[in-house]
């Protein structure tokens, strides 16, 4: 599970210096000539975490000329400390790669943030352990080490399910690891951790370690959130719905490839990111290009009950202090028809 919990308070300062880290991000109203001449206008997309297959669309887009044909030069960025929402929110990036939960939790503080599309329809997080430990369910949480990165999220979460299961969280410790991944931490004492699937789990296929995976969705409807979503601010959507537009129709074309293309996609991402393990990314792409649009009438569609009900269960967890507004959280008018 990647570190993405962000804390609100002083986000504009924090997002000054995390814009300032990230090379090459300009402002939105700076332009770019493309091949025949035309201005391309200069736009910033900030990732949550290292490039990964959620991103894919993002690389297709921009690889297959969509974003140019929308008269767009998109850069895709990787974020800096503040994280992907603090820089969105704060206006000096366009757009991003959030989380339903982040974005719930910055509205209720004030921050201006907004989703607007669903990168995949359901949730695809777990806790997940090497099989050998026998992990199968909240109940066997019970004396076993939990690995990480520090968020109030995590207990309630862990919590939740284990009360679901009669079980008693209080025999369970919970341990940061900052961002060791899922097969480094094995081997150092932790016993499981939140991941998707559709990375981590494919990895441990791919390695030929087995694990078990407790899934959120078989526990509560409450927590088939959207997670991971784009993201922009409430002023770009009021000053420029165009630029939303556009980026949504390419982006769209982008995601929409690479659920129908998955093999090709995968490549495309390979290429834009060299560094990454092409079989993982081709294997996760597969698993992953399904989840896309799956039952949804288009890529992106995002429903109000999702966000009140993730909302709900933050509250009753003790997760949410504000007033939170479901309906200003997310805008579908912004998705191509």
């Amino acid at each position: 599970m990647n570190k993405r919990w962000t804390k609100w308070i002083g986000i504009v300062p924090a997002a000054a210096l995390a814009v300032a880290a990230l090379a090459g991000c300009a402002a939105g109203n700076e332009t770019n000539q493309a091949e025949g001449g035309e201005q391309l206008r200069k736009v910033t997309v900030v990732l949550d975490w290292t490039p990964n297959t959620n991103h894919t669309g993002l690389y297709v887009a921009d690889a297959k000329g969509y974003y140019e044909e929308e008269g767009l030069d998109v850069d895709i960025v990787q974020p800096g400390d503040a994280g992907a929402d603090a820089v969105v929110a704060s206006g000096e990036a366009e757009f991003g790669v959030s989380y339903q939960e982040g974005v719930t939790l910055a509205r209720t503080q004030n921050f201006p943030l907004v989703s607007i599309a669903a990168v995949i329809q359901h949730n695809t997080s777990g806790f997940a352990a090497p099989a050998s430990l026998g992990i199968k369910s909240p109940k066997d949480f019970e004396g076993k080490t939990y690995g990480g990165w520090g968020s109030p999220v995590e207990a309630a979460m862990i919590e939740s399910l284990m009360n679901e299961a009669g079980a008693d969280f209080s025999k369970v410790e919970i341990v940061s690891i900052g961002n060791n991944d899922f097969f480094t931490a094995q081997h150092n004492g932790i016993d499981f951790q939140w991941i998707y699937y559709g990375w981590t789990g494919v990895e441990s296929e791919l390695r030929g370690e087995p694990i078990d995976v407790v899934w959120l969705t078989d526990y509560s409807d409450k927590l088939d959130y959207y997670t991971p979503v784009l993201v922009t601010n409430e002023t770009l959507l009021k000053d420029d719905p165009e630029l939303a537009k556009k980026f949504l129709r390419a982006t769209s074309k982008g995601y929409t490839f690479a659920a129908e293309q998955p093999e090709e996609a995968a490549n495309v991402l390979v290429e834009a990111v060299p560094e990454l393990n092409k079989d993982l990314v081709v294997a996760s792409q597969k698993w992953l290009s399904p989840k896309y649009i799956d039952d949804a009438s288009r890529w992106g569609e995002q429903k109000q009950e999702v966000w009140e009900n993730y909302a709900a269960w933050m509250s009753e967890h003790g997760l949410l202090e504000g007033e939170f507004d479901a309906a200003k959280a997310f805008a579908n008018e912004y998705l191509p028809e």
